[in-house]
């Protein structure tokens, strides 16, 4: 069964390059960030986990722990992390899940249940292992996405839309296209005009049902 946003995301244990987890503890009281890839060693994927590592000091603003899957094991991730390091030109501090089963990737609906990594396999036979899933404290999927093997994910977009994440689930809003922190947001439908201005104060209606006001605080 498919995986679907505010469902509880799956609990697991497993062995990564920083010792054993089990998933749900190991997010605990923060937002968590799930990235999956299909075989350590290979080149999009190599810049992928660069780009993580460079933006730890985001995920720290926002209280969020991030944590890779791949398919290979744990003294391959170990090794891999070396390569990352030099093209990031910063450490990579996250865990990297040793989904050697595919146990992650089909409770995560990555990969069908009858899926097997074959002898001399490439990242071609587990390419739909290219994932992100933004998980909130309440362990519940909060956004997925899934790329191609040929483009390279925009953690950007990923901050981005973690950044609209919180503000929706803190201050009961909603985020326009392109959002970014410091614009406007919406206010639900939901909301009377009455107690939108109870809670807001003032408001722009755009539309009847299109209200934009300030971010509180």
């Amino acid at each position: 069964m498919a995986l679907r946003i505010n469902d509880t995301v799956p609990d697991f244990k497993a062995d990564t390059d920083k010792g054993p987890i089990q998933f749900h503890d190991w997010i605990g009281d923060s937002w968590a960030i799930l990235f999956s890839h299909p075989k350590d060693f290979t080149p999009v994927c190599t810049t992928e986990f660069g780009a993580v590592a460079q933006l730890s000091a985001e995920w720290d603003k926002r209280g969020t722990k991030v944590i890779g899957v791949s398919i290979d094991g744990v003294e391959d991730h170990k090794k891999w992390k070396g390569d990352i390091e030099s093209v990031a030109g910063t450490t990579a501090g996250f865990p990297i899940i040793a989904d050697e089963k595919l146990d992650v990737a089909k409770a995560f609906d990555m990969l069908p249940a009858e899926a097997y990594m074959p002898d001399g396999r490439t990242a071609a036979d587990s390419a739909t292992v290219r994932s992100v899933f933004i998980i909130g404290p309440d362990k519940k999927l909060k956004l997925s996405m899934t790329y191609p093997m040929n483009v390279g994910r925009n953690f950007s977009e990923v901050l981005r839309a973690l950044d609209g994440l919180q503000a929706a689930g803190k201050h009961g809003v909603a985020t326009p296209a392109d959002w970014q922190v410091g614009q406007d947001v919406i206010i639900p439908p939901t909301v009377s005009d009455a107690d939108a201005k109870a809670k807001f104060g003032e408001f722009d209606t755009v539309l009847p049902y299109l209200r934009k006001t300030k971010l509180p605080g």
